[in-house]
């Protein structure tokens, strides 16, 4: 990539001094900043053969399109979309592809995709890390930050954080009090890392940040990390997960909602409401008809991007994430809308006997509901299994030390809350398991569906 030094500054000054209040802005002035990236961004879609073409199969022209509203008039783009107009198909014709990175997605549905973002896109993911840090009461510049990412050559972690751009900045800029490190690391080593830095603040993916709490508390190594805030990123963060990183490093746990398509989404404020990055992204909750969900349902996520060159993201469905929106105002002081809660992925989603679609997270709390009620922690870990429509199972690693009879107790309302869930006609086991195989180090899916034709 390759970037004017002088143009690059002014950007970086004009989101700091502008870009990461916005959210604190009246939704009047929130809302009349999206009309006019939304036209804008439209503009410069109609200019890219993919959205060209899709566009004029609509009959649909960019002054069609004044705000928000209007977006509906749009079709959706799915990752056959884009991947099937790679390369020349998903930027202008004649873009210099210098200026750009090529950001793939992980392939965990099979699917990967690439496309490519300039370096405005990724200075606004850098903007939207700043903006949460403030919203917490901490400072890019003075608070000491652990960053656990995927900095793999291509992923959003490189270009966020190892690409040129940020790798440009961390030269300009004083940096020291910011820890990057990457998931692939020996989870020991890191946690040694990390317990010399002594961060402040600690993100990073469940998974990683699960195997970290689980060194802390059985073999006491990393015993000196207790961050104030640790930030979840990259999968649902269920209930389970969260209580137990909280109780691990003695701090308030939150989740970050984003995606590579994406960017930056949305994030949870100390009240636990999903902050929408309205000004850099609009999001919508669809059903199977493409239809608008009420508040009350769940609905399958399509995120429209509002800034940057290079790959336009427009009405994007392919993420796979079921979202269900909210219609409450927060009292936190911040004027987006918001997400009432992330349910997890479509491709993980439970198929009931009778054809019902069971979002993840509506039956991965369920753990961490009955111990509560039962004040009984004796789950270490767990996965659900569904092998067909008919039969599902929770694998359970149930912790040490822990009497027989209160573990039966949990496993026995586990087994009744899952089997109201799912209906009679599902068949519900608990098997209790010795472990649930990792990969490269990274805790399993809570949810794995064998089932077909979704």
């Amino acid at each position: 990539m390759i970037f004017d030094d002088a143009s690059l500054l002014i950007k970086l000054i004009k989101g700091y001094l502008f870009d990461v209040d916005l959210l604190w802005q009246s939704r009047e002035k929130i809302k009349r900043l999206q009309d006019k990236r939304v036209k804008k961004i439209i503009r410069y879609a109609y200019t890219v053969p993919l959205y060209h073409r899709k566009y004029k199969q609509a009959d649909v022209q960019p002054d069609d399109v004044k705000g928000v509203q209007d977006l509906k008039k749009l079709p959706v783009i799915t990752k056959d979309d884009i991947r099937n107009s790679f390369p020349d198909g998903i930027i202008p014709v004649n873009y210099n592809e210098a200026k750009a990175e090529k950001l793939s997605t992980s392939g965990s549905t099979g699917k990967p995709i690439t496309i490519y973002v300039d370096h405005s896109s990724i200075l606004q993911s850098i903007i939207a890390y700043v903006r949460i840090l403030k919203a917490y009461g901490e400072r890019w510049d003075k608070t000491r930050i652990t960053i656990i990412a995927d900095t793999t050559y291509g992923s959003a972690g490189y270009i966020t954080f190892a690409s040129p751009l940020p790798s440009f900045l961390m030269k300009i800029l004083s940096t020291d009090n910011i820890q990057i490190l990457d998931i692939t690391e020996n989870p020991k080593e890191m946690a040694l890392k990390i317990n010399d830095f002594k961060p402040d603040f600690l993100n990073g993916y469940p998974g990683i940040l699960h195997a970290l709490a689980t060194l802390k508390m059985e073999e006491n190594i990393g015993v000196d990390i207790t961050p104030r805030y640790v930030s979840s990123s990259g999968a649902v963060l269920d209930p389970y997960t969260r209580r137990y990183l909280a109780d691990a490093f003695e701090a308030f746990v939150f989740d970050v909602y984003e995606s590579t398509e994406g960017g930056p989404m949305a994030f949870e404020c100390q009240e636990g409401c999903y902050h929408v990055h309205s000004d850099m992204v609009h999001l919508e909750a669809l059903d199977d008809d493409l239809e608008h969900v009420s508040s009350d349902e769940v609905g399958r996520a399509v995120v429209t991007r509002l800034y940057g060159r290079g790959t336009p993201i427009i009405r994007y469905i392919g993420m796979g994430d079921l979202i269900r929106w909210s219609d409450e105002t927060c009292c936190c002081g911040i004027n987006t809308e918001c997400i009432g809660s992330i349910e997890g992925r479509r491709v993980d989603a439970i198929v009931t006997a009778d054809g019902r679609i069971i979002p993840p997270l509506s039956i991965t709390g369920i753990p961490n509901e009955v111990m509560s009620e039962e004040n009984c922690y004796c789950i270490k870990q767990f996965q659900i299994v569904q092998k067909n429509r008919e039969k599902i199972s929770m694998l359970i690693v149930p912790k040490k030390g822990v009497k027989r009879d209160k573990i039966k107790r949990v496993y026995h309302k586990i087994k009744k809350h899952l089997q109201e869930k799912l209906g009679r006609e599902m068949v519900v086991e608990i098997e209790e398991v010795d472990e649930i195989p990792s990969y490269g180090g990274v805790l399993p899916p809570l949810v794995v569906s064998k089932v077909k034709g979704r």
